[in-house]
């Protein structure tokens, strides 16, 4: 069944962010300290900051404006012929850059417009990655041909769910993986992304979950360095039909610090519980890694397949920003529309 729908759409950009604020409060915590903290069964419940909102980090944040970028782009193609979509992206990410405090770049005065710069709710620095900080500053524009270092850190992966709203299965894996190029060199890295990004795609064409992730490690297949994603992704479906307890098999994964790590800890939370949202969120932040990242991944793939309905009210009113994120989402599916409404959040260039 077709999910090119609002359910759907917002199920996954809302779902990501759900898992990215559920993460947040133990990203940096062994799984011990969590059950100390919040008792035997881990974090279970969104908590909620002094605004009686649950916070978002850099992975929603930078999920937002890879969908500005993605949407500006596309303004770009209709009105100017420009379709360079990882030069307007890398545009994207160095709006998010001034939002994190640092000086914006002289000769890229022109770039630094757009909406979401005008919320003051994303000029918060929430753990962002040493790697997309060093990246970006660099002034250098990574790609697949030039890499700009070798990390293969989650930094790409975790933003990259829009690609897999907004386009075909074929052109959200090339785009993911330019974009992914932008700050993260490790084949490891981009390909991860471009893995999720295709397995957003197909689920959101109406494919079941689990031949949504073959049909993607099929793709990634043929994808030089491609061997640590689909040996991460090909182990959390032998898991899945495992009789391991949900720690224990994210253990065997890893942490998710890595890009492939946290594609193979999603896959796993998102098949083994791949009806019950809630249920799936909780095995992916409860472990001694990368909380945030997986329970964000996660969100998105289950968010997408399952749509917006299957996730708790409570969650999704509780979430910081979820108007703007609930916005994006509904501008991604239409994908471009007339009026001066669309032109002030997506000037073109």
């Amino acid at each position: 069944m077709d999910k090119r729908n609002q359910n759907h759409f917002r199920g996954c950009l809302i779902g990501g962010a759900i898992g990215d604020a559920l993460g947040w409060p133990v990203e940096f915590m062994k799984l011990e300290q969590i059950k100390r903290l919040y008792g035997v069964n881990g974090i279970t419940e969104l908590v909620l900051a002094s605004n009686g909102k649950a916070e978002i980090t850099d992975d929603t944040q930078m999920t937002m404006f890879t969908a500005e970028g993605l949407l500006r782009a596309e303004v770009g193609m209709r009105y100017n012929g420009i379709s360079d979509k990882p030069t307007v992206i890398y545009h994207a990410y160095q709006r998010w850059l001034l939002t994190q405090k640092y000086t914006p770049l002289k000769e890229y005065n022109w770039i630094y417009d757009g909406w979401l710069l005008n919320l003051k709710e994303l000029h918060a620095r929430r753990g962002p990655g040493n790697t997309c900080l060093s990246a970006l500053r660099s002034q250098t524009i990574g790609s697949v041909d030039n890499p700009i270092n070798n990390s293969k850190g989650c930094g790409a992966i975790m933003r990259s769910g829009p690609f897999g709203l907004l386009l075909s299965k074929t052109d959200a894996f090339e785009e993911a993986v330019e974009s992914g190029a932008l700050t993260h060199g490790h084949p490891s890295g981009y390909l991860a992304a471009g893995a999720f990004a295709y397995m957003i795609a197909a689920i959101i064409e109406g494919q079941d979950l689990r031949s949504a992730i073959e049909e993607t490690m099929s793709v990634l297949n043929k994808k030089d360095g491609s061997n640590e994603c689909v040996d991460k992704i090909q182990l959390a479906l032998d898991l899945v039909e495992s009789n391991h307890p949900d720690q224990t098999a994210i253990q065997m994964i890893g942490e998710g610090w890595v890009a492939e790590e946290t594609l193979g800890i999603a896959v796993y939370c998102a098949m083994k519980h791949r009806d019950d949202f809630k249920r799936a969120l909780i095995a992916a932040v409860n472990h001694d890694g990368d909380s945030d990242s997986t329970g964000s991944v996660t969100g998105n793939i289950l968010g997408a397949y399952l749509g917006i309905e299957a996730i708790p009210e409570n969650w999704i009113k509780d979430i910081e920003l979820s108007e703007t994120i609930t916005q994006l989402s509904d501008d991604l599916l239409s994908g471009f529309q007339e009026g001066e409404d669309w032109v002030i959040r997506y000037p073109g260039y």
